[in-house]
């Protein structure tokens, strides 16, 4: 039997072991507004940029020379030292002003959902969320503990806009949903993926259900007067009634909650909905052998660490759904991060 000193040191437990320091780069970089600054395209050095975003000149050099090796900025070297830009990438995802932008969901991944998953460990022993020890408040509401302060709502709906900024469409368009023109989205929050629905099908109207303190946020900060195709209803969907519809949208919701919550919530769905209409889920789907995909895995522990759900697969979430009393169950996989999954009554 040869030692391990026969065997090369693998390439893949490296990469692994650095992914932590490679997304800290990523999120410090938006979080300084370096790709923001470089937005127009001109390229600066690193000595301009530090003095520009007030840092160091020692840090900030090294950060994008990181920021090159990861490809999201590119390095030219000239006669005055090296000069560095956006790559297309950069441009499109990770500055503020662009409509596919993905910084709100980068910074929220930095400023919480990292402090939550210190714990990790924890959460694997005791199968519970990680509220508690990462910010020291009850762990029995997650979305009490998610919602703990105004700024933390605010960073939590614009994270979630983002998404759907790049996947709406494709979770929307997976099955004709222009029969339905009477929509109820569940927990849509800050409206993006409502805008998505609008826009898609333009005969539709689509009501906003969320908690009262969402959708004075959502008022505010989101949804204009202007846009009179969306609506919206106050309340808790647990335990407040729901007014009928044709089709209701639940988009990662049900992978908040374990089997329990989720068969009482489908339940009251399909008692509101009307005959011929039908819900549609929009969550990453697993594997059947749970073999994959590694986002949706890594989606499930995270699960772990902020709610009380999980990920599943397509004939778990159909099972759910059939217990409710669902007929006709189709699911569309969009090659993208999240799936659709459409329930008949």
């Amino acid at each position: 039997m040869g030692s391990t000193e026969d065997l090369d040191y693998p390439q893949i437990i490296v990469q692994y072991s650095n992914g932590f320091l490679i997304s800290k780069v990523m999120f410090t970089a938006c979080e300084l507004g370096v790709f923001d600054l470089l937005e127009s395209g001109k390229p600066l050095s690193s000595d301009a940029i530090a003095a520009h975003l007030g840092a160091s000149a020692i840090g900030m050099e090294r950060l994008l020379d990181a920021c090159v090796g990861l490809k999201l900025l590119t390095v030219e070297m000239t006669q005055e030292g090296a000069l560095y830009r956006n790559t297309e990438i950069s441009n499109v995802y990770l500055t503020k002003s662009s409509p596919k932008s993905q910084y709100h969901i980068m910074m929220y991944y930095s400023n919480t959902v990292y402090l939550c998953w210190q714990y990790l460990t924890d959460a694997v022993r005791e199968g519970r969320n990680q509220y508690e020890r990462a910010f020291g408040i009850s762990s029995k509401d997650p979305f009490g503990a998610m919602y703990r302060s105004d700024e933390e709502m605010l960073k939590f709906m614009a994270g979630q806009n983002s998404v759907w900024s790049i996947c709406g469409r494709d979770v929307l368009a997976a099955f004709d949903l222009s029969p339905f023109t009477q929509i109820y989205d569940l927990g849509g929050g800050g409206g993006a993926l409502a805008r998505e629905c609008v826009s898609l099908y333009p005969n539709s109207t689509v009501t906003i259900y969320d908690l009262p303190e969402v959708v004075q946020v959502a008022k505010e900060q989101f949804v204009s007067p202007e846009e009179r195709q969306i609506t919206f209803h106050e309340g808790d969907f647990f335990n407040d009634s729901i007014p009928k519809a044709e089709l209701y949208i639940l988009s990662k919701i049900l992978h908040d909650w374990d089997d329990d919550k989720c068969k009482q919530l489908l339940a009251k769905v399909y008692k509101a909905c009307k005959p011929g209409g039908g819900v549609l889920l929009v969550e990453s789907l697993l594997n059947e052998d749970k073999s994959g995909p590694v986002e949706t895995q890594l989606y499930s522990m995270n699960m772990l660490v902020q709610t009380e759900g999980k990920e599943r697969t397509a004939a778990e979430y159909s099972k759910l759904l059939e217990a409710a009393g669902f007929g006709v169950i189709q699911v569309k996989r969009t090659g993208k991060l999240y799936d659709a999954v459409l329930g008949r009554k």
